[in-house]
Formats: structure tokens, sequence, C-alpha cells
């Protein structure tokens, strides 16, 4: 058994574009706020002209947690894994799973999308670490 989103005309050139390996988030075309999810409106001004950009799929991570129980039994075979909140290099947060070993999963530690097609229709963004968290002074530092 698989965990696969539900796609609706709102959030179709999102899943389309994953499905193309490539991350996007809607742009206000008043303000310029970036925002993920997709909403018919921008969240900082409300105003309802929204483009779709693409992003780098590169960022840090902003806080995390390590799974040890499955919250469906979909997942049961993938304990312990790591999901958490990804703040992207343009600006907005997106709920993640992180790839690899658990050990480099560190708040702050730099990370890059990677794209796995699950069903003809359906692909989905994972993180890898692709490099420690940053020491003020510029050297890495475990958390």
């Amino acid at each position: 058994m698989k965990l696969l989103p539900e796609r609706s005309e709102l959030t179709k050139p999102y899943w389309d574009a994953l499905h193309e390996g490539r991350l996007v988030a809607q742009e206000c075309a008043d303000c310029g706020h970036l925002q993920h999810p997709p909403l018919p409106r921008c969240g900082a001004c409300h105003f309802d002209d929204l483009s779709w950009r693409d992003l780098a799929g590169t960022g840090t991570i902003y806080s995390y947690t390590i799974v040890h129980h499955a919250a469906h039994q979909a997942l049961a075979d993938k304990v312990p894994y790591a999901v958490g909140l990804v703040e992207l290099d343009e600006g907005p947060r997106v709920v993640a799973d992180f790839l690899g070993d658990l050990d480099a999963v560190l708040v702050g530690a730099r990370v890059e999308a990677r794209f796995e097609a699950v069903t003809d229709e359906i692909s989905l963004a994972h993180f890898a670490v692709s490099g420690p968290p940053p020491h003020e002074d510029g050297r890495a530092v475990a958390v």
C-alpha cells in the first residue's frame, strides 16, 4: 500500500512539475511572495494573480523529528525515518522527508531535492543531506 497525494485543479501544476523533476512554488504577481502549499490567493497580500516559479530545490533543515512509530501502515517498513521542515533557499518552508543516514539529519544541514516517480502520474520530492550545518565561523558543528 502506498500513500498518494490527491491532485486538484489548484495543485495540478505542482504535481506536474514534480513529475518533471522540478520543484515549484506559487509566486504572487502583486507582492512577489512565494508560497507553499498552493493556495487560491496570496497568503501575504490576498491578491489572486499567482503564477508558478521554478525553485532550485536546495535549502536547509529548519526542524525535524525521527519517527519510530509509523503514523500509517504504509510507512511501517520505513521506520525509523526523518521528517521535518526544509527552508528553501528562496524562502518558503516545505514539509519533507529525508533520505540517507539519519545521523546526518541536523538542524541547519544543507539539503537538496530528489524526485521519485511512484506512479505514472505522481512523483514525490524527498530531500537528501548535501552538507553539514554551518557554525558561526564557518566550521561544521553537530547539534
